[in-house]
């Protein structure tokens, strides 16, 4: 059966987003020729394990230049390739630039668990706090891949509001001092 595994950056003090919303902390980006090729390796190991990506209405509405950002490279054109599903209860379309839209869905839960059901490669929840939890409280999320950031910035939106038990699954430094730390959901 296919995994959801959810992704977040976030800094030394489980901020995923600063006061204002932002993600000013976020570092390590993998594609450029200084980059560390061990991070760019992993970064890639994660978008070839999956072929769909699921956004929150929010993320969605900050994610729609990747469809135009073509100094991405393959990390770019392999995200712009990937199924994509928009969880929003107000957008009636989705759209992704030259690539097939994103679909539409009212109930996320039941398009995860519809998902999970069908042949193919992993599904990738990215950012969307709000849909995390929901799905967590769901008992769907199989896998939480929180990348570290090198900075801590006191308040803002934490990853978690409530308690949960995870075990981890791997520890990795990086030489651009992100940390990717992932976890699986004891169920």
């Amino acid at each position: 059966m296919r995994k959801l595994i959810v992704q977040q950056w976030v800094t030394l003090d489980n901020i995923a987003a600063e006061e204002d919303g932002g993600l000013s902390f976020v570092s390590g980006e993998p594609f450029s020729e200084t980059t560390d090729k061990a991070f760019k390796a992993s970064v890639m190991g994660l978008i070839d394990a999956v072929d769909t990506l699921i956004l929150g209405a929010n993320t969605y509405a900050q994610s729609t230049g990747w469809a135009y950002a073509t100094e991405q490279g393959e990390y770019g054109e392999k995200l712009n390739n990937l199924t994509k599903f928009v969880a929003s209860s107000k957008l009636a379309d989705a759209p992704w630039g030259d690539f097939p839209a994103a679909t539409v869905t009212r109930d996320p839960a039941a398009t995860i668990r519809e998902l999970k059901q069908q042949g193919g490669k992993d599904i990738w929840l990215w950012g969307s706090l709000s849909l995390m939890r929901s799905l967590l409280d769901a008992g769907l999320v199989d896998e939480i891949s929180l990348l570290v950031c090198p900075v801590s910035r006191g308040k803002g939106t934490r990853v978690f509001e409530d308690r949960q038990d995870l075990k981890l699954i791997e520890a990795t430094g990086f030489g651009n001092s992100v940390v990717l730390l992932r976890y699986e959901i004891k169920k």
